[in-house]
């Protein structure tokens, strides 16, 4: 099946993202501040219009199907990235990064992510494309994911365990505290990190991780590599309004991760038995979306049967 992806709609694509970039960081956020719960809701409904949208659209330009298989690669990609949030949240706790900084680290975190998933997305079609037994691979590699979300939710995350904080600490002479949003600051007469690039790069090493679950999660229910990538993308940008809500829900969802591994557990299965049958596109969504809504409505349930501290 050919992709929809022309040059023209590659083309008008990115520029559309550089330009939404540049007016979010230029124009709404230029000054730091601390993102409030009503500002993140406003922005987190702005990207999914924005998204549905383009969904829409998708659907009215190139058929029921390409609609159909970018919400399901989006809502996707939006669910698994709820285990990336908190990640972020515990980073950010861990390093004390001021709430007025946090969305600074967001959007170059998110900038970053943006590159490699294109790569990691052309990439995995092209194996699938030209070394087909890779799909075994991938699949399998969702069902190992699923399993593992599904019984080490508790798992407790050690940032300074981490190799990459101490390789950085030994390369980068860095500074005591925090200069304002500058990732680079002059401290005892010499240029040094500031702690806010040691926890950009944790993030953007955090997400390669995450992108090794979630781009074979992605072409499990589309092969198209534009399809794929505007999903993936469209899902990233509404990542850091979305990081400000989860981390005011977070732990009101004790069930979520339950759904979580439960969808990566379908997708794998989806992908292996892809070359024997096809599960409808729109039983696929359908599928995802029930997962994810009864994980919810369950850790609401519970929540409200709590008794009261």
């Amino acid at each position: 099946m050919p992709s929809i992806g022309s040059p023209l709609l590659w083309s008008g694509f990115t520029i559309a993202v550089v330009v939404l970039l540049s007016v979010d960081l230029l124009v709404f956020h230029h000054r730091e501040h601390v993102i409030r719960f009503r500002e993140a809701l406003s922005w987190s409904i702005f990207w999914i219009a924005l998204s549905a949208g383009f969904g829409v659209w998708l659907s009215w330009r190139f058929g029921h199907r390409s609609g159909l298989e970018f919400f399901a690669g989006y809502l996707v990609e939006e669910s698994l990235s709820v285990d990336n949030l908190f990640v972020f949240l515990v980073l950010f706790r861990y390093f004390a990064v001021p709430q007025r900084y946090q969305h600074r680290v967001l959007f170059w975190g998110i900038f970053g992510a943006i590159c490699t998933r294109a790569l990691f997305i052309l990439l995995g079609i092209s194996l699938l494309n030209y070394v087909h037994w890779t799909i075994y691979i991938f699949g399998a590699l969702l069902l190992i994911t699923g399993h593992r979300v599904l019984t080490h939710s508790a798992e407790e995350i050690h940032p300074e365990r981490n190799p990459v904080v101490r390789l950085l600490r030994r390369v980068f002479p860095m500074t005591h505290g925090y200069h304002g949003k500058h990732f680079f600051a002059r401290e005892d007469g010499r240029r040094m990190a500031t702690p806010l690039l040691l926890v950009l790069v944790v993030i953007e090493v955090s997400d390669l991780i995450f992108a090794v679950d979630s781009v074979p999660a992605v072409l499990a229910v589309t092969r198209d590599p534009f399809i794929a990538f505007a999903s993936n993308i469209l899902a990233i940008l509404g990542l850091r309004a979305l990081y400000f809500i989860i981390a005011d829900l977070m732990q009101r969802l004790e069930y979520l991760h339950i759904g979580l591994g439960l969808v990566l557990i379908f997708v794998g299965l989806k992908m292996l038995a892809s070359d024997f049958f096809e599960i409808p596109i729109g039983l696929s969504l359908l599928g995802i979306a029930a997962l994810i809504a009864l994980a919810v409505v369950a850790s609401l349930i519970h929540r409200s049967r709590e008794p009261e501290p």
